[in-house]
């Protein structure tokens, strides 16, 4: 099989029910998701490349979640899919926020925003995050357009960032390294976490 067809030479691509400009929302949208994907794949790479840490759980969470982002890039592919087409399900989500409190759980209290970075692994998670946050605002580019965007894979997506907050912080946990927090800026967690006590 060839790898490449010449149909895209032109500027445009296929999606499920048409072609479109190689630079149109919908192709922004789920470019972004592929970006985020090749994003975990490096963070993945990188803990399973560290002999000093037991990164099995996480390991296995980004595995899940680089079939689940195909999961998602499926669905923004479609012009107009019928609810039956689609493969991101809320279970999904409730799975991510299951992780996200487990991984919160395991890491300091929080009072001020933090800087990204910290260990290694804690740096690759932020970028995932980061990453993650741009294909969120390429989803709701599409959906303003008016245009076809699966409510449950921008759920998703919301969700997912949060994921890669609590992992990162999870992360630099375990390797006992301290969160940066930005100096400048005001204990902006301490009511909510009051709240929630």
């Amino acid at each position: 099989m060839k790898l490449y067809t010449r149909k895209g030479d032109k500027g445009e691509t296929s999606i499920i029910g048409g072609r479109v400009a190689k630079d149109d929302v919908r192709v922004e949208a789920y470019g972004t998701i592929d970006e985020l994907n090749a994003f975990v794949g490096q963070a993945a790479a990188l803990l399973a490349a560290d002999a000093g840490g037991s990164w099995d759980d996480l390991l296995e969470e980004l595995y899940v979640i680089q079939q689940e982002l195909f999961d998602c890039g499926s669905d923004l592919s479609y012009a107009q899919p019928a609810p039956e087409q689609l493969k991101v399900t809320a279970d999904m989500t409730a799975r991510l926020e299951a992780w996200i409190d487990r991984h919160a759980a395991n890491a300091p209290p929080i009072e001020r925003f933090i800087l990204p970075g910290g260990s290694l692994a804690a740096s690759m998670l932020h970028a995932c995050r980061t990453v993650c946050r741009r294909a969120e605002r390429r989803m709701v580019a599409l959906a303003r357009t008016g245009q076809s965007c699966p409510e449950e894979a921008l759920r998703y997506i919301n969700r997912l960032s949060d994921y890669f907050f609590a992992a990162a912080r999870a992360a630099n946990a375990r390797l006992g390294v301290r969160d940066a927090e930005y100096e400048r800026g005001a204990r902006v967690f301490r009511r909510r976490l009051k709240a929630d006590e």
